[in-house]
């Protein structure tokens, strides 16, 4: 099982916290053309953050850069409908998949197996309530079917999974630097006792 000091914690969320905002806000996005990080920020929360609260403190969040981009930036309201309130289980089942993984989390090989089934399970799910609830609950569609709906999904899912599997790489860069680091302090303390 993964577990972090109370400081690292913090660190990562305010780092989690961090990249959101430059990543969904309007302003950083149009500047520097980052791909949305909401995903994996999620994910990674689940993943490194032992708490509850993270996780409505980040809906807040969300929720409030998008009104802002709305409100302030200029930024179209096609999204605001009924089906954004299906943002709720979409970012909360990538949430959960962290946690599925943080709990079965070793430092060897033996993660990768079920670090690749919390990714492709919480992308999935997550695709299904944030895509397929905007598809079948905005009222932007007349005609929805199933059918329409895998088709729109075979272009729009490898957007999102291409960016979630950016951020989801780098931090997985980033912590095993991080181990590696740490093992080979371990190993010199370990040799000089």
């Amino acid at each position: 099982m993964l577990t972090l000091s109370i400081r690292h914690q913090m660190i990562i969320a305010l780092l989690l916290t961090v990249l959101m905002i430059i990543t969904r806000s309007h302003y950083f996005v149009s500047m520097h053309n980052l791909p949305g990080a909401s995903w994996a920020v999620f994910f990674l929360a689940g993943v490194y953050l032992r708490a509850v609260w993270p996780l409505p403190a980040l809906l807040v969040l969300a929720w409030w850069l998008d009104y802002m981009a709305y409100a302030w930036g200029g930024v179209s309201d096609f999204c605001l409908t009924p089906a954004y309130t299906l943002l709720l289980p979409a970012y909360a089942s990538l949430w959960l998949a962290g946690r599925w993984y943080a709990e079965r989390h070793h430092y060897a090989w033996r993660s990768l197996m079920p670090l690749s089934l919390s990714i492709m399970s919480g992308l999935i799910l997550c695709e299904l309530f944030s895509s397929g609830g905007f598809y079948f609950f905005s009222g932007h569609f007349a005609d929805t079917t199933w059918l329409e709906y895998a088709e729109r999904m075979s272009v729009y899912f490898p957007m999102y999974a291409e960016s979630f599997l950016f951020y989801a790489g780098f931090a997985i860069a980033i912590h095993m630097i991080i181990v590696s680091i740490r093992q080979l302090a371990h190993s010199r303390d370990i040799a000089s006792d």
